[in-house]
């Protein structure tokens, strides 16, 4: 398997030369900036297969902001570092489309297990090539081209909203619980933290419904989880 790239975006010296040592030790080439701006430099120069952001950032950009401009023209996994009990930058991370989150202080364990979640998900995705097209109304998904057409017009999803919407229609009509959805996500028994798993729901409404107030698409099942029914 080709080394993977890892950028480190984080103005604390000590917090990036911990996260590349661990990363590193793991087999993984590092990059690191100090600033949205530098980061930008360097996703644009040479796109590495992850980004580790920090959520506050010194400048004009800051970690959400940088978040949102790398997913408005890339699927560039991201997980987010944030501050313990600050919730709203976590639910605001994974509404701008990053993948996960980790909260500091954290350990190498969880850093790592998150990273080789994720980049883990990127080559099955990638070895998906002569996968099955699903079709559910007008709800297509493209399994091997991770493309996905809503009444015919292409959406963009994240890594992360595609894996949940690919295992929801494997079994369309069939509940599928937050826990079942956040083990498939990461391909682990450990799931973190189940509410990531709505903030992806919500996305994905945004994202495949006509109104996504009222979901016909992509429905819960109250006490139980979700499922994908033909609209």
């Amino acid at each position: 398997m080709q080394m993977t790239t890892v950028l480190v975006v984080d103005d604390e010296p000590i917090v990036r030369d911990v996260v590349t040592r661990y990363l590193e030790h793991d087999g993984h080439r590092v990059v690191t900036a100090a600033d949205g701006n530098e980061a930008k430099d360097l996703i644009e120069r040479d796109p590495p297969s992850l980004v580790v952001l920090d959520v506050m950032l010194p400048g004009g950009t800051d970690g959400l902001a940088l978040c949102r401009w790398i997913r408005s023209s890339s699927e560039l996994p991201v997980i987010l570092l944030t501050a313990r009990g600050d919730e709203t930058d976590r639910i605001v991370g994974l509404e701008l489309g990053a993948d996960d989150y980790v909260t500091k202080p954290f350990s190498s364990a969880e850093l790592l297990s998150r990273v080789r979640a994720i980049l883990r998900r990127r080559e099955l995705d990638r070895a998906t090539g002569g996968a099955t097209v699903r079709k559910l109304g007008g709800l297509q998904i493209d399994l091997g081209r991770h493309e996905v057409l809503v009444d015919g017009e292409r959406v963009h999803l994240t890594l992360s909203e595609f894996k949940v919407l690919s295992l929801l229609a494997e079994q369309p009509e069939s509940v599928v619980s937050r826990r079942e959805l956040m083990q498939h996500l990461w391909a682990s028994e450990h799931v973190g933290d189940e509410h990531a798993c709505e903030v992806h729901i919500s996305n994905l409404r945004r994202k495949i419904e006509r109104d996504p107030s009222q979901p016909e698409r992509l429905v819960t099942v109250r006490g139980s989880g979700y499922k994908l029914v033909e609209a």
